[in-house]
């Protein structure tokens, strides 16, 4: 069923208001059992190679829509990962889901809330930091060592370009809240975005106990896609930081970047208890930005090749929905 969301900005509402018409009707299709293009994953796609798009409503703020005549059957992407979902940020609808109402750990996607939560207090990006015992204790990935004087942009780069666990640590540690606080925090701030499957156990995303449904993690990728600093950061495939003791060249973890994929915000993550995951924000050829979420894949070059696949599916495929509408 399509689902909707809040906080639409003027931004978006912009990039789709040319194509309202065409909006209007693909909702036509609810007559025939097919809702705005929505696709919902009922099984596994090694057992069926082709679904049926599921029963929506027509979304109230279109008012009501005529018959459509019946449109082919529509081929389901092709996914391993154990969640998944394509969501429009314009309307709230999903485009396209598996399990995505199924709370997940998300590993270093929770480094997204971490920045987006630390820059809300405006702090003094050149401000120096010294890395404790603390935040490098069994850190896994970081670039930082004890005892080093770093400022605070190159820890928030770390963070979302590198992610670097020492670097996220560090920026809750140093907050107005201090570390157990900021963690407070973070679960109020995703009550505040209508977060309601997303909790969080710690900055990082070492901890197992951060969870979201793919759904929630779509929309959090939206809201940062929507604060252009922690934005632009992510768009970042590589960054020099300094420290007191030397210089270092770090490059993203998003393989997305770079590619034929227009990515416009993005963040990767993994422990072993959430697979491999990849959120991100994208534009599609004709210029409709989506959200396309990934949880649970078993490689870390699965979860980009079925991003793209998402992607690929949406801008090909599925057009034959938007084209029977039109027609």
């Amino acid at each position: 069923m399509p689902v909707h969301i809040g906080f639409v900005t003027p931004r978006w509402a912009r990039v789709w208001r040319h194509r309202a018409g065409v909006v209007g009707a693909v909702c036509a299709l609810s007559a025939t059992g097919l809702a705005a293009g929505v696709v919902h994953e009922r099984v596994p796609h090694a057992e069926r190679a082709d679904v049926t798009p599921a029963r929506g409503r027509v979304s109230p703020a279109l008012g009501a829509a005529p018959a459509a005549r019946p449109v082919p059957h529509v081929p389901t992407p092709r996914l391993g990962a154990q969640a998944a979902i394509i969501l429009d940020p314009v309307t709230g609808e999903t485009l396209w889901e598996r399990n995505s109402h199924e709370p997940r750990a998300i590993a270093s996607i929770t480094k997204v809330m971490t920045v987006m939560l630390f820059l809300e207090q405006h702090p003094d990006l050149s401000r120096d930091v010294v890395i404790s015992r603390q935040d490098v204790r069994q850190a896994s990935t970081t670039y930082l060592r004890r005892g080093e004087r770093v400022t605070l942009r190159d820890l928030v780069h770390l963070a979302l370009v590198a992610s670097d666990n020492a670097a996220a640590r560090a920026l809750a540690r140093v907050s107005a809240w201090g570390s157990k606080r900021f963690v407070a925090r973070m679960n109020a701030k995703a009550a505040e975005l209508g977060l309601t499957q997303t909790r969080f156990a710690d900055p990082s995303g070492l901890d197992e106990g951060n969870v979201a449904s793919a759904y929630d993690v779509s929309r959090l990728i939206l809201a940062a896609g929507e604060r252009p600093a922690v934005a632009e950061i992510m768009r970042k495939r590589t960054y020099q930081v300094h420290t007191s003791r030397r210089v270092r060249d770090i490059r993203s973890t998003n393989r997305l970047l770079g590619t034929r994929v227009d990515v416009m915000a993005g963040k990767t993550g993994y422990i072993d208890k959430a697979g491999y995951c990849l959120a991100t924000l994208v534009q599609l050829d004709d210029g409709r930005t989506v959200s396309v979420v990934v949880l649970g894949a078993q490689s870390s070059s699965g979860r980009f090749r079925e991003a793209r696949g998402l992607v690929d599916w949406l801008s090909t495929k599925a057009s034959v929905l938007l084209t029977s509408a039109a027609e």
